[in-house]
This record gives C-alpha cells, structure tokens and sequence, in this order.
C-alpha cells in the first residue's frame, strides 16, 4: 500500500484533502510539514495543532535554536507511515491535527515577543484545539503557559531538562530561557506542588517547591518507575509538557546549545513517555534543537520524535474524555 501511494502521492502538506490518515509520500521529497500534515490557518474542528516558533534569545552558550522548528520538521518525515511504536493505536487516523506553521514576530523588537506568543497560543486554543510547539529556545514556553492558564488555571508541569530554569530573577521584562519557571511559579500560573521536573542534573539552591526527578534517579530506579512516580504526583490534573532536548545526553542530542554530560538515553525518554499515557495532557513542546550543531540530525530526529510521542500522550487524553 505504501509503496503504490508513493507512486502519486507528495507534497502533502498543501495537497492532502483530509486532516486524518498515515501519509506514504517519499520521506526525501516534497513539502516539509511535520508528519505531512496539512498547512493551514483553518482551525475548524481541528483537535491539535503543531506550530512553530522559531525564537533564538540568549542560549548559555551555543545559539541556533531558531532553526530547530524547520529541522524537527524535516527530520519527522521519517514517522508519518505507521502508528507510534508500543501505543497500540493510530494517533494520526484518530485525530484531526494540522500544521499550523510558525509564529510571526518582529525580530528586532525583542519585547514584543511574549505576548505576541501568548496570543498566537491563545487563538488556538480559542478554537478548542491544543498545541504542540516546536521551538526555539525554552523561554517560549512561559508565554504559551500563559495561554494555558488562561483557559484551565494554574497547570502542571511537567519539564524534562538538564536544568531547573527556576534561577531568581524578579524583572519580568527579562527574557531568559533560564527563569521563565521561576517567572512562572511566581506568577501562579504553575502549581509547582503538582509539577515534575526530570533529568535535572545541574545545581540550582532552591527548585521552588518543584518536585525533581534528577537524571541518576532516572538511571537507578528505571523509566518504569519514574513514569509511576510522574502520575502519582500530577494525578488528573491539566498537565503541560515541556522538552528540552538537553534532558538527554550530549551522546544522544549534541546539537544543543546547553550541552551536560549524565543525561537521559533517548531509550529512557522514550520509555518514560510511553508510560504516561493516562496523563491529563493539554499540551507539550519540544525546544532547543540547535541543528547546526550536529551533523548527523541525530538532534532533530530525537526531536521530532518527542513531538510524536506527545501527539501520542495528548491523544490518549482525548480518548480518555
């Protein structure tokens, strides 16, 4: 079947007449949506939506985040044939998902960005459909949480990362991927009692009453447990979930712009994630794929896979009701 579809089928993201379905075009042509879903700005009776934001403020170190979007894109293009490996269904046949495309924004007026995401966000979500977010650097998810708490009060978050990103800094007018979860939890719009923070493996004085996973309990206990100990905390609450590629090891992810050894195999993240399933999950992102930085793609595809898995995780809640 998917070799007679390929004989006529491309470009999928402008050609496909309906939203649901497997997609057979050749993975090295055609048009670069992720998982050859269909561009459009049409939200109507859409149940999710992926979108793009391809932002690059202030990475520790290495910038080129703002590409990440456009190859987690790419790189997923090898997933579209079949279901998700272990979900026992079809994510893509059951849900009407859409590319939404990026986020437009001026570059050289920084301060405008936030809340020209939040709005970006909020418009989906409006329609009734959740997000996905390809990122960009992990500031964006503090205005898209922003979003979110609009619609279901403060949320529970669920932060896969090498780092905290809850460093004290009280000037909101800051836009720094490292503080936006202290900005957060001191805004309200996070209930840090019911959230989860997993891989963290670098120094912070005070997780603002965080709950945290680190990576070595990750490595000691197993993703098996560490998934049980995820649900037991968020229970059914609104979760949100945020990746940085940087949860997994510089082995697994190198193009990263914060790069720290003793991280998660992508083994374990996927393992982690498949247990989830059961979450309440409203929406997700993934952020900080810096592809310049790795010549293999090895970065984006872990990526683009994250993405898929939490397609996976948010159409499970769908089913849930």
């Amino acid at each position: 079947m998917a070799l007679e579809d390929a004989k006529r089928e491309v470009d999928l993201a402008f050609t496909r007449e309906g939203r649901r379905g497997l997609a057979f075009e050749n993975a090295f042509g055609g048009a670069t949506s992720f998982l050859r879903r269909r561009y459009t700005k049409d939200l109507t009776g859409v149940d999710l939506a992926i979108t793009g934001v391809p932002f690059d403020q202030a990475v520790t170190h290495r910038t080129g985040t703002r590409f990440g979007p456009r190859a987690v894109r790419e790189a997923s293009a090898l997933q579209p044939f079949d279901p998700p490996y272990g979900w026992g269904y079809s994510p893509l046949d059951e849900l009407d998902i859409v590319d939404y495309g990026d986020l437009a924004f001026d570059y050289a007026k920084v301060a405008d960005f936030p809340d020209a995401l939040t709005a970006h966000i909020r418009t989906i979500l409006a329609a009734g459909a959740g997000t996905v977010t390809l990122g960009g650097d992990h500031y964006i998810s503090f205005p898209i949480l922003k979003a979110y708490a609009e619609k279901f009060g403060p949320i529970s978050l669920l932060h896969f990362d090498a780092h905290s990103d809850t460093w004290v800094d009280d000037d909101f007018t800051r836009i720094d991927h490292g503080t936006m979860f202290y900005k957060a939890i001191k805004s309200g719009i996070v209930d840090p009692a019911t959230s989860v923070q997993v891989g963290i493996r670098t120094h912070n004085d005070d997780f603002m009453g965080v709950n945290v996973i680190d990576a070595r309990e990750v490595h000691e206990t197993g993703a098996a447990e560490v998934a049980r100990k995820i649900k037991g905390i968020v229970g059914d609450r609104p979760t949100y979930l945020t990746f940085d590629i940087d949860c997994l090891d510089p082995a697994f992810a190198p193009g990263t712009g914060t790069p720290v050894w003793g991280g998660l195999a992508s083994w374990q993240a996927a393992a982690i994630l498949r247990d989830l399933a059961g979450i309440t999950l409203v929406g997700g992102d993934v952020v900080e794929v810096s592809p310049a930085h790795d010549t293999t793609g090895a970065t984006a595809i872990a990526g683009a896979h994250v993405a898929h898995e939490l397609i996976a995780l948010y159409g499970w809640t769908r089913r849930k009701g």
